[in-house]
């Protein structure tokens, strides 16, 4: 049964006391004008907890807090793209640039920092909906006990409120009155030592956060400490906010934007970036956005249009992740010269780039020219040295280019090397089981696709690949079953797969029900002579 009620009326901090004390399962959902956050309890535990406009993000609060580097992060955006039902966080753990305890730090950290912010709020209404949870494949969830978050929410809103007084608001910029001395009483913290090197005199305290790594309230609370001790004074304040500069209207809804981008709600994030464009049609910021999150959707076409638009304006310098999302949308749509040629466009940006260098080769791979993709490979291996984890995406595609060149048992040697590194990675299982297959080890293969299936998501190429094991063996059964959860998971397979699946049935006798898929496939793929063949076989002994 839903509870519902206004702030006005009720605190935040007693609500969730509430639903601790009733031990709880389900989403609270809190509005106050244009803004929203949820939480989520689980027993009266909160396990994720979100809301729309915060300024932190996982990937930036990763690189900022140099526990992933800036190179890294981008590779696994890039490996996003590639694999769309994989989140950030476990594509860094993957590629080995990420924990599994730091990446659970951080998330917590954001979880907390989310209900901080949600009990600040002193207006608005509240909405709690019972066994509500959240998408299982969105974050990683966590167990945190409400009495902590009220005892430290308590404490941080009696200090905002002291805070606020000589920092009123976030579009003030600090500058640096002096720095500390060995003579000064004053020993600086970690987090005020960090303010002190981003503060230049020109930013807003929203972008001294965002440039700091720290939370936000452990970002005022440091520039407090600055502000008291005489190490840093206000020098004024932006007008307009954060989208100074702007045309009317278009910052607020980059803001948004923005906002629904980094909560991950990307459908609403792309709404208001193409209303940005609507009114700037070369606004840098939507442009790279609504790529990434065209690469995302699978949908490479509309990503080429948006980076073509920032390489061929002159309101931004294209940054390096720049040409490198719009060589992979020009290599998802099969124009591989082209990818090449934005490639070398990034080389020329920065030689000896070792992500450049990998998605060279991935792209000479897939246009045949395997020796190039084995030199960029070898490359790409070369430059990391000994101390540095190469990329999972390196693995699955240098089995593949020592297997086409003949060099079997290197292949297999890398394919083994990457499952060492990423036991769960689907590409590497599926490739390292095609290079066994075809070396005879049939049972090797199978064991592979079948960790590959197990995964999250499964993979629909290891079903095909253990459906036609299956077929070779005579087990039609097992065969139909893999072919058919592959075309439900993957349904660009859905050709080949119809084929095979009339097949069987013709095999069978169900010729009926072979001319339903063979109908299919013909509907898919209208110029297939070999399903014409077929379906004009059937009609001859059968008749229309």
């Amino acid at each position: 049964m839903g509870i519902e009620g206004e702030l006005s009326s009720v605190t935040l901090a007693d609500i969730c006391q509430l639903l601790s004390m009733g031990r709880k399962t389900g989403c609270l959902t809190v509005t106050h004008r244009t803004n929203f956050g949820y939480v989520y309890f689980e027993a009266g535990r909160v396990i994720y907890a979100t809301v729309l406009n915060r300024p932190d993000r996982l990937g930036e609060l990763l690189v900022l807090n140099e526990v992933v580097s800036r190179e890294d992060l981008d590779a696994a955006v890039r490996s996003q793209a590639r694999h769309s039902g994989k989140r950030l966080g476990r594509i860094l753990i993957e590629q080995g640039s990420l924990s599994e305890a730091d990446l659970r730090r951080f998330i917590t950290m954001q979880i907390e920092e989310a209900v901080y912010h949600l009990f600040a709020w002193e207006e608005g209404s509240f909405h709690f909906e019972t066994d509500q949870k959240p998408d299982a494949d969105s974050t990683l969830l966590v167990s945190i006990p409400v009495e902590t978050l009220l005892l430290e929410g308590a404490r941080r809103v009696d200090e905002l409120s002291m805070i606020e007084k000589r920092i009123p608001s976030r579009e003030v910029i600090f500058e640096v009155e002096r720095l500390p001395k060995d003579g000064d009483e004053a020993e600086l913290t970690e987090e005020q030592q960090k303010l002190l090197r981003v503060l230049n005199g020109n930013r807003t305290v929203t972008e001294v956060i965002e440039e700091s790594g720290l939370v936000e309230f452990d970002a005022l609370k440091g520039l407090f400490g600055l502000l008291q001790a005489g190490y840093v004074q206000a020098s004024g304040e932006r007008e307009g906010g954060a989208a100074a500069g702007t045309e009317d209207g278009l910052g607020p809804r980059l803001n948004l934007a923005n906002a629904f981008y980094r909560a991950g709600m990307l459908e609403d994030a792309e709404r208001e970036y193409r209303a940005a464009l609507a009114a700037d049609p070369e606004e840098p910021v939507a442009c790279a956005r609504l790529g990434v999150i065209a690469l995302r959707s699978g949908r490479p076409q509309d990503a080429l249009e948006h980076y073509e638009v920032l390489v061929a304006g002159d309101r931004e310098k294209p940054r390096l992740g720049t040409h490198l999302n719009r060589a992979l949308a020009l290599e998802l749509l099969g124009r591989y010269s082209e990818a090449l040629e934005a490639l070398e466009r990034a080389a020329r940006l920065r030689p000896g780039d070792g992500a450049v260098h990998l998605a060279r080769g991935v792209v000479r791979f897939k246009d045949r020219d395997v020796r190039g993709a084995k030199r960029d490979f070898e490359e790409y291996r070369k430059g990391l040295g000994e101390a540095t984890q190469p990329s999972p995406v390196y693995f699955a595609y240098a089995v593949l280019a020592s297997a086409a060149l003949g060099e079997v048992e290197e292949a297999v040697r890398i394919g083994r090397d990457g499952l060492n590194l990423y036991s769960g990675s689907t590409p590497i299982l599926v490739n390292l089981g095609v290079v066994l297959e075809r070396k005879g080890d049939a049972n090797a293969a199978e064991a592979l696709y079948l960790r590959a299936v197990s995964q999250n998501p499964p993979s629909p190429q290891a079903h095909r690949n253990l459906g036609d094991l299956a077929h070779a063996r005579g087990d039609q059964a097992g065969a139909r079953a893999h072919y058919e959860r592959a075309v439900k998971l993957a349904p660009a397979l859905g050709v080949d797969l119809y084929l095979k699946l009339g097949n069987l049935a013709y095999e069978e006798g169900d010729r009926t029900w072979a001319r339903q898929h063979w109908e299919k496939a013909l509907e898919l793929n209208p110029e297939n002579e070999t399903i014409r063949t077929n379906l004009d076989l059937i009609s001859s002994h059968t008749g229309p």
